[in-house]
């Protein structure tokens, strides 16, 4: 019934836009102000993971995934449509000359630029800082364990986990359609393939399956290596056009173009159209509110797939990468592509492509290619990169929804995340038998509006989370109160054990000699005093823990750690009997991992005195925190 259900998804997009613009643009506002305070907060140098953890990928990789997961059909499809429309639309007092060319592109900065990506930073950030750094699973539930502790594993985590699924399934759906309307029009440009439903079904169904076999490879290699063609293509297609066009002109409206945006930054994150007409509110929630609803739709995706590319980074790290990195190169993007469509729209073209960007959207990218040379190959160099994205958006999407549909599973089977690509594909062909572009948009404002409470609730959690940890960091920095007494050693003896690089098996008898005697006399007193402690000896590690099963329980553990030695010490390597190239170190971790200091050569006095000390300092954190 797709007349029936074009009626129905136009009323409830005026509906939801009528009566929940308003909380849209202050939800959206308040993720980016959050964001940035973070980032410029001391709590900025937490790092996603254990103290020692570091990045699984190098930066090129990281930008690479980001930027193919987080917008890359979009762009293909918007660049050059959306300026030529603001730059004729009269709602927003454009008429189609150089003072609409630069109103266009602020409105076009807005809606592509840091908001976006302040969204995804908030729900990556919030997924990998409780994942990476407390142990929790890495799903939307875990952002809510500062609120509701271990409820999240009950009925509201799961609805919580349901809202992210269905906002994530209709996000990825509306991208899949948007790209099969596009290659279906490039395709018609180049070979002359009829564009219609039938057609899109068809390539929304090979796509897909392309999509499955990318996921079954999985994210290292499949996805990873995907995305960095994804990169190679789209940086060609770029240099392309930035070349051919007028290259100075661009660089010069590229930096103007950023000065208006970020000057008006405030004016436009919260402008409603109150004092406007209704002409004006209808293009709010045709544009500004669909685009804030598709990305807050992705987040529950870009999220958790950029929180599981990201540990081991700084918070400062993840949150200026994931916001400014990929924004950059955005507004690159829609200037080359977006100011050459208007200034050749004013020249050569003679008006022919804003007349083809009215009579199809879809064909805008194509009619802007034919006016440069090899008009042809450079399109079908687009085509191929609107499927790379499309598969790129699929497989990620599916390994997504996967993890948080199968028990927040980190690797979860490979035929469940066949199902789930499967139903992305299924969902975006339903949807545009039913209503075409209307109903993908429609669909993705409906799914985000749950989720947009979900993500203020998340601000909340990830700030009540982040507080608790800088109170952890300053109970761990007073000075130390137990007074260490007996086993004082001679100055001769202290520099003995300073420079001594013991070796493995050293480490491993001193461990079994002094250190589990001195775990197992603190938990022998400890067990007597009525706490709940559990002593694990492993072959390299032992552990002490007390009030185990509690979030915030304590947790002592000394782990044998190799070190190759450095090369200018040859004197150790002359000196060590055993002619080893690795020194050992029996380094000390608490809960939010190691804490950079051997304690071998203490002796078991020490050692309890050591104990204690970090004990007395967790109490502290403790009572600061209640």
């Amino acid at each position: 019934m797709p007349e029936q259900t074009e009626m129905v998804f136009n009323a409830l997009q005026g509906w939801v836009s009528q009566h929940f613009g308003w909380f849209y643009l202050l939800s959206v506002g308040i993720f980016l102000v959050f964001i940035i305070l973070i980032a410029a907060s001391s709590l900025g140098e937490i790092r996603l993971g254990p103290n020692e953890a570091r990045p699984d990928f190098s930066y090129l990789s990281w930008f690479a995934m980001l930027f193919s997961a987080g917008m890359g059909i979009g762009l293909m499809f918007f660049s050059v449509g959306e300026p030529i429309t603001h730059y004729t639309n009269a709602a927003l007092g454009n008429s189609g000359d150089l003072s609409s060319a630069r109103a266009a592109m602020q409105v076009t900065f807005f809606h592509w630029g840091v908001h976006a990506w302040a969204i995804y930073a908030l729900v990556g950030l919030s997924l990998a800082y409780f994942s990476y750094r407390h142990d929790l699973p890495l799903s939307i539930r875990s952002a809510f364990y500062p609120l509701i502790g271990d409820r999240i594993h009950g009925p509201i985590g799961h609805a919580v986990d349901v809202f992210a699924i269905l906002g994530t399934m209709f996000g990825i759906a509306t991208s899949l359609g948007l790209g099969a309307l596009q290659v279906n029009t490039g395709l018609n440009y180049l070979f002359d393939v009829p564009v219609s439903a039938l057609s899109q079904t068809i390539l929304i169904a090979l796509i897909t399956l392309a999509a499955t076999a990318s996921v079954v490879i999985g994210l290292d290699k499949g996805i990873k290596n995907l995305s960095n063609f994804n990169l190679i293509l789209a940086l060609a297609l770029l240099l392309f056009v930035l070349v051919v066009s007028d290259t100075l002109f661009l660089f010069n409206v590229w930096i103007e173009n950023l000065g208006v945006y970020f000057g008006s930054l405030i004016d436009v994150t919260f402008h409603m159209h109150a004092y406007s007409g209704q002409e004006a509110q209808d293009w709010l929630g045709s544009w500004t509110l669909f685009y804030w609803a598709w990305w807050i739709a992705w987040s529950p995706f870009v999220g958790m797939f950029i929180a599981r590319i990201s540990r081991g980074r700084t918070i400062r790290e993840f949150a200026l990468g994931v916001l400014l990195v990929p924004a950059g190169f955005t507004t690159l993007w829609l200037t080359v592509f977006g100011n050459s469509a208007m200034a050749l729209d004013l020249g050569q073209a003679a008006g022919g492509i804003t007349e083809a960007v009215g009579t199809s959207f879809d064909s805008a990218l194509f009619q802007f290619l034919e006016y440069f040379p090899y008009g042809d190959i450079v399109s079908m160099l687009a085509v191929v990169l609107i499927i790379t994205f499309f598969v790129t958006s699929s497989d990620s999407g599916s390994l997504v929804i996967d993890m948080i549909a199968s028990g927040n599973k980190k690797n979860p089977p490979a035929w469940q995340r066949v199902f789930w690509a499967l139903s992305e594909g299924l969902v975006a062909i339903a949807l545009l038998l039913t209503g075409g572009l209307k109903a993908l948009q429609t669909a993705s404002i409906a799914a985000a509006l749950p989720f947009t409470v979900i993500m203020l609730f998340m601000c909340y959690g990830l700030y009540r989370g982040l507080r608790l940890e800088k109170q952890k960091q300053t109970a761990h920095a007073i000075p130390t109160v137990t007074p260490v007494t007996g086993g004082a050693t001679s100055w001769e003896k202290k520099l003995r054990t300073i420079v001594t690089r013991p070796t493995h098996q050293k480490v491993r008898t001193y461990m079994q000699e002094t250190l589990m005697p001195a775990l197992e006399k603190v938990a022998g007193e400890m067990t007597a005093r009525g706490l709940n402690v559990a002593l694990t000896h492993e072959e390299e590690s032992s552990r002490l823990d007390v009030g185990a099963g509690d979030e915030y329980a304590f947790s002592y553990a000394v782990h044998v750690i190799d070190y190759n030695k450095p090369a200018f010490t040859f004197g150790w390597t002359r000196t060590d009997p055993e002619k080893n190239d690795k020194y050992c170190h029996a380094e000390v971790y608490l809960n939010d991992g190691g804490q950079h200091y051997d304690i071998y050569g203490f002796t078991e006095e020490q050692v309890i005195n050591d104990i204690l000390t970090q004990y007395e300092r967790h109490l502290y954190f403790l009572h600061t925190a209640n």
